[in-house]
């Protein structure tokens, strides 16, 4: 099974990329902004444009599957952990 990282700050402000399976509305108010722009190219392939949190265009993919994975594999080592000051 899949697991859901959620990162908690000593503030109590929590961050997580997002699924589906965990409902947080229950908790209180939460904002959801997008980490990223998963498009196709002209020539039929995929590239995740990550420069809403700062990050790089990764890509290009074959498969639309290919470039959703590189995104969320990129967003839990360089956005998920990085420090918030």
């Amino acid at each position: 099974m899949k697991t859901i990282d959620l990162v908690v700050a000593t503030n109590g402000e929590t961050q997580m990329i997002f699924d589906d399976r965990l409902d947080l509305r229950s908790v209180g108010c939460i904002a959801i902004r997008r980490g990223s722009h998963v498009e196709p190219t002209l020539d039929g392939q995929w590239t995740a444009d990550l420069s809403p949190v700062d990050g790089p265009t990764l890509g290009p993919f074959d498969k639309r599957s290919e470039a959703l994975a590189a995104e969320v594999a990129w967003l839990q080592q360089n956005w998920l952990t990085r420090s918030r000051g």
